[in-house]
């Protein structure tokens, strides 16, 4: 099955998708210390479906491919990051 990808920039933590999407692929721009990407299930406190660990290399910009059919948020899609210049998620 087919579905239309989209993709959301953010430059702090926040909202991906406000309803039930597919985590596809998320592509950062790492900083300058070593961080983590958290990727959530409703919001802030929601549940946490991935942790991606990033290098202390601000001059960096990496991929990750989610594989298969790509983390499942059933209420919203929510990403946190720190030492991160930028984060950009593909969802579906």
């Amino acid at each position: 099955m087919y579905s239309d990808v989209r993709a959301t920039r953010l430059t702090a933590s926040g909202s991906v998708f406000a309803g039930p999407a597919r985590v596809k692929k998320i592509h950062y721009l790492a900083g300058a210390a070593a961080g983590t990407i958290t990727v959530r299930d409703g919001g802030a406190s929601g549940t946490v479906l991935a942790v991606i660990d990033t290098p202390a290399d601000a001059a960096v910009a990496l991929d990750v491919g989610i594989p298969e059919n790509g983390l499942r948020c059933e209420t919203s899609a929510y990403v946190a990051f720190d030492n991160a210049v930028a984060v950009t998620v593909f969802y579906a």
